[in-house]
């Protein structure tokens, strides 16, 4: 598994090599490592490679820096994992963006049954931390992971009392693990691991640096089946995260408060542009994902479940992520006939598992 996921670390390691890129050359070339021992000739004339990407890729050093971040892996007990593995966060594969290396450093489940983030404001008030709390509290019987940054304020709040309540906690990181930032957040960060962990696409050296926060913003989105806003100002890397979720079609949900407070002005726009359902208690949050009446309907359908083909799963999957999703999309994503996807389609329509809408759409029953 190291040898393998080296290939696709040292991928991140090319000048102007992104996630879309990468993903690219991987699919031409067939895996990542036969990126590395194509002929020149054939890697020139992968689409959005050319020259100069060419050069990168065969005298760059890349392997040579890949294998000295997974000896800093292996010393530090952190996991690398690349985006074709199994324990990746399959929350992610649906954004082209999505990183596809992480690093991680815990005892967590990256695919949790249920994840929510909750981020906010570096200062709350002291009633934003109750409201904070209170959230933490409350989806606790709804076996939920929750995913913030680390940061001073509502992140740290959230992170602290899932600790105290025995929640699952994520924090997703914009530096590599070589650090802990803030510093301050060390002990969080270390009894998190516990029964959470650290997760990031930075490598090791990577500093804390202003530009490395939204892309964590975008990631914290990505992984969420749900992004809560507990205070922050009209604009900020809560404000940041909630675009990006609304982005990926995920539900955000915001608490609003009085119009002369700075730090509900963030929410109260959110709520009042329709881009956050108004949230009071972690029961809005059950409500609106339906998390009741999907469990209510889970010992009924899991023996369905059991018994789907892996085709069939992979559909269940991005119809879940995306809620409603149209059977183009469905036949991009899986990589199949389009004359295949209908048929799959129909069989869980017999099954009762999905239900078809206007615009070839379809939904989860």
């Amino acid at each position: 598994m190291q040898e393998e996921v080296l290939y696709y670390i040292a991928l991140t390691k090319i000048n102007k090599i992104g996630p879309v890129l990468a993903k690219t050359l991987i699919s031409y070339c067939g895996s990542a490592e036969s990126v590395f021992r194509e002929s020149r000739q054939s890697l020139e004339a992968i689409p959005g490679i050319g020259k100069v990407l060419t050069d990168e890729i065969l005298t760059s050093g890349a392997l040579a820096q890949a294998e000295r971040e997974i000896e800093f892996c292996l010393r530090h007990n952190i996991d690398a994992i690349h985006y074709h593995e199994g324990r990746y966060p399959r929350r992610m594969l649906y954004f082209d963006t999505c990183p596809i290396v992480v690093y991680y450093k815990g005892h967590g489940e990256l695919n949790h049954f249920r994840t929510v983030a909750i981020v906010g404001t570096r200062t709350p008030t002291e009633s934003g931390k109750i409201i904070c709390e209170k959230v933490v509290e409350g989806l606790r019987p709804y076996q939920t992971m929750v995913i913030s940054g680390l940061a001073f304020g509502v992140d740290a709040v959230a992170h602290k009392a899932c600790v105290q309540y025995g929640i699952s906690t994520l924090a997703v990181l914009g530096h590599g693990l070589d650090r802990i930032y803030p510093q301050s957040h060390k002990s969080l960060a270390d009894k998190m691991q516990v029964n959470g962990g650290l997760l990031t696409e930075f490598p090791s050296g990577t500093l804390p640096d202003k530009e490395n926060f939204p892309m964590r913003n975008r990631l914290i989105a990505a992984m969420s089946d749900a992004v809560i806003i507990i205070e922050s100002k009209r604009k900020g890397g809560s404000i940041i995260t909630a675009e990006f979720a609304n982005e990926f079609n995920k539900d955000v949900f915001a608490v609003p408060g009085r119009v002369s407070d700075e730090y509900s002005e963030g929410c109260n726009k959110l709520i009042k542009q329709n881009k956050a359902h108004l949230l009071e208690t972690a029961e809005d949050v059950a409500y609106i994902m339906r998390w009741e009446e999907l469990d209510k309907n889970k010992d009924i359908q899991g023996q369905l479940f059991l018994e789907l083909e892996p085709a069939e799963s992979e559909i269940i999957d991005c119809i879940r992520q995306a809620k409603t999703i149209t059977i183009d999309a469905l036949t991009y994503k899986l990589k199949l006939a389009p004359s295949e996807v209908s048929s799959l389609l129909l069989g869980l329509e017999f099954k009762g598992l999905v239900r078809s809408l206007p615009g070839k759409k379809y939904i989860l029953n």
